[in-house]
């Protein structure tokens, strides 16, 4: 096919020096892919140059602390991902004595693995035949070949598939792979696409329909929740209360104790809630300072968080830990902790 053996000429001329290239090592393979689901390259580089430094081998992840890998994952988001790359290493280590499997489907079965990620290990590690399909290369297809159809749904899944294997290179898998990621990551981009430089020119549907803007198909947007959160920064003796979390998004980080509000509330909004009543026992305390109004964005929803430092006199009703203000960055925590603890409030 003239796509697939412009596209192989394009990548030997453009392609990026990455340390998880022209490499069979499946361990380093698979932390880069798994860095690289949600994250550019960009952002993720130094994130597995410091996880590879830390964990050089499957046998170290798997024996390591998880508070220590989400340490390291600390400030790349999707923190389930690091979660589920611990829970692989010790399946690696006690189910295929410490050495990646080598199969599609016994890599599909490993946590945190989809289809793409297991197409991607399957043909750098390993060398077999199997095309991935993530986003880059969906906007390649779609707009080289026409493809208006919605990835996300189950007839533009089938049809992107499908026409992803008609185009893959059997005998070189790597090779082809490597080249329509990086083709879609550095040349067909999302906005402001190369196109007056591509190989691809003479054929490309959308660049002759002057349809580049309108192409891939786009998933309707999610409405973004609103959510206002607010953190207590209860102070005792030079210590601060923390919890761990045990669910939703930051699951396995810690963070402050929190009470969430329908809106933006002044002290008394914020003392008259049952939330507070939860946590304190009695209304002798002190506000120490109060922040200024953090926004951070995710992909469903954006959080609008104040910070209320606290000095209490009495117990608590709920079991917390403190720990020395002086610790709190050997923590693992979100991003938004870190924003507040970088603003010195504690100081």
């Amino acid at each position: 096919m003239v796509f697939s053996k412009k596209l192989v000429d394009w990548y030997k001329v453009n392609k990026r020096d990455l340390p998880w290239r022209d490499i069979s090592n499946a361990y380093r393979i698979w932390i880069s892919e798994i860095i690289l689901q949600q994250t550019k390259v960009s952002q993720g580089l130094p994130y597995y140059l410091k996880f590879i430094d830390t964990f050089p081998n499957v046998a170290d992840l798997a024996n390591a602390n998880l508070d220590n890998v989400m340490k390291i994952w600390q400030g790349l988001g999707y923190y389930s991902r690091a979660r589920n790359m611990h829970a692989t290493a010790k399946i690696i280590v006690n189910d295929y004595n410490g050495e990646f499997p080598n199969d599609y489907t016994q890599i599909l079965a490993l946590p945190g693995i989809g289809p793409y990620t297991a197409a991607a290990i399957s043909s750098f590690a390993f060398n077999l035949p199997h095309a991935v399909v993530d986003g880059n290369v969906v906007r390649v297809l779609s707009r080289v070949f026409g493809l208006n159809l919605d990835f996300n749904s189950k007839i533009g899944k089938e049809k992107f598939y499908e026409l992803a294997e008609k185009c893959f290179t059997k005998n070189n898998p790597s090779l082809y792979n490597s080249a329509i990621m990086d083709f879609g990551s550095i040349q067909c981009l999302y906005k402001s696409p190369n196109c007056y430089n591509c190989p691809m020119q003479d054929f490309c549907f959308a660049f002759n329909k002057n349809l580049i803007n309108k192409l891939p198909k786009k998933s309707k947007k999610v409405k973004k929740k609103i959510k206002f959160i607010n953190f207590l920064v209860i102070d005792f003796n030079d210590r601060v209360a923390v919890l761990k979390k045990n669910s939703g998004i930051w699951k396995g980080m810690y963070e402050f104790p929190s009470i969430e509000t329908k809106k933006e509330v002044d002290l008394d909004g914020l003392t008259n809630s049952d939330n507070w009543d939860s946590i304190f026992k009695y209304r002798d305390f002190d506000i120490l300072n109060v922040s200024k109004s953090y926004t951070h964005q995710l992909t469903h929803q954006k959080i609008i968080a104040k910070f209320w430092h606290i000095s209490f006199k009495f117990d608590l009703k709920k079991n917390l830990d403190f720990v020395k203000k002086s610790n709190l960055n050997s923590l693992p925590m979100s991003r938004l902790m870190e924003k507040f603890l970088e603003s010195n409030y504690l100081k």
